[in-house]
């Protein structure tokens, strides 16, 4: 009897491992799903959360970018009213200028800087003649 009452005992927990496969399989599969869902959720909710975060980053960046550039334009812009005020106006600031960018561009490559004096605005080609009577 005890060979009989063995195998029973056997037979029985082999179909209750059956049973609870049975009904815990399509239960665990459910719950498996739903974790998935939840965890792509999550990771949804996250990379929104980044996209908004650099979106502001780069707004905040744009501001501060804008600031400088005003900032900087206000600078030139009074650094420009000074040296034009100290020159006696915004004529001599800009012959000034052009002085300055002839002294800076000087002997770059074949190029040479000539000075010609001008009256009027017209150059004064005879200066360095001499009368034909001083000869």
């Amino acid at each position: 009897m005890r060979g009989v009452a063995g195998v029973l005992v056997l037979v029985g927990l082999v179909a209750g491992v059956i049973a609870v496969i049975l009904i815990g399989w399509p239960r665990y599969n459910v719950y498996q799903r739903q974790m998935a869902g939840r965890a792509a959720y999550e990771q949804a909710v996250q990379d929104r959360r980044i996209r908004v975060l650099e979106a502001q980053a780069a707004l905040d960046a744009a501001q501060l970018t804008a600031q400088a550039e005003i900032a900087r334009a206000r600078g030139t812009n009074e650094a420009n009213r000074i040296m034009a005020e100290s020159l006696g106006g915004p004529d001599n600031y800009l012959r000034w200028s052009y002085i300055h960018m002839l002294a800076e561009t000087a002997g770059e490559g074949d190029r040479q800087v000539i000075y010609i004096p001008t009256e009027a605005g017209m150059p004064i080609l005879e200066a360095g003649q001499r009368p034909a009577s001083a000869r």
